[in-house]
């Protein structure tokens, strides 16, 4: 059997899925706009220059969530899942991640992103497996808006990835191959680490060094 992980953002979808959840919340009024917007820009602009305080990051859009009754929020995620995520998803990526399914291979998309936003979207592309920024919960079950455990970013994916592993009863160098795809170079820890990285709709950075590694190019998009 053979490994096989997939980043989300930009990787398997042509969007950020938690940048586009705000604006999407900006847009449907059920945030202020201009403040809100704003901090999503400047977040997001950090990520693209590699300078993102991940826990900074997580705890702004946690506490964004955390600001909604379960069921107005369960809602609102339901409408930006029909009217950005779906129509996003395009075919060559879901064709890559089913072409691992079908071969038997171990899958799994490990992302940055907290687990509330992107678990449903795992299950869209038929993933059973889904490693997140985990979200922490209160006795009743509602978000706290902090994290629980350590991000899923950077160095951290290496370190969540083999824990889930081990929980699996499958470590790591028990596979023959091992296959991770992502577009970002804060990915490199992880993409260092497998037999078969491929840099998938590289931002210009991972370009360049997946280039100087002898590392593949994958583009499933055209814009």
């Amino acid at each position: 059997m053979n490994l096989a992980l997939f980043d989300l953002d930009h990787t398997l979808l042509p969007i950020d899925s938690d940048f586009e959840w705000g604006q999407f919340l900006v847009r449907v009024g059920a945030v202020d706009g201009v403040a809100y917007q704003r901090r999503n820009e400047e977040f997001f602009a950090q990520y693209q220059q590699g300078v993102l305080d991940p826990v900074e990051y997580l705890e702004f859009a946690l506490g964004t969530l955390a600001g909604f009754a379960p069921e107005a929020l369960d809602e609102l995620y339901a409408r930006y899942l029909e009217e950005v995520i779906e129509p996003a998803i395009r075919p060559p990526a879901r064709a890559l991640v089913q072409r691992h399914l079908d071969a038997g291979d171990l899958v799994a998309i490990i992302t940055a992103t907290n687990h509330y936003i992107t678990a449903p979207i795992a299950r869209i592309f038929g993933v059973e497996h889904h490693i997140a920024a985990m979200p922490e919960y209160d006795a009743d079950g509602r978000l706290t808006g902090k994290l629980a455990g350590t991000p899923t970013s950077g160095p951290g994916k290496v370190v969540h990835m083999h824990a889930w592993l081990e929980e699996l009863g499958r470590p790591f160098g028990s596979f023959e191959r091992s296959y991770f795809y992502s577009d970002s170079h804060n990915d490199i820890p992880l993409l260092s680490v497998v037999s078969h990285p491929v840099a998938t709709n590289p931002s210009a950075a991972l370009a360049s060094h997946a280039h100087a590694q002898g590392w593949p190019l994958l583009h499933l998009f055209n814009d």
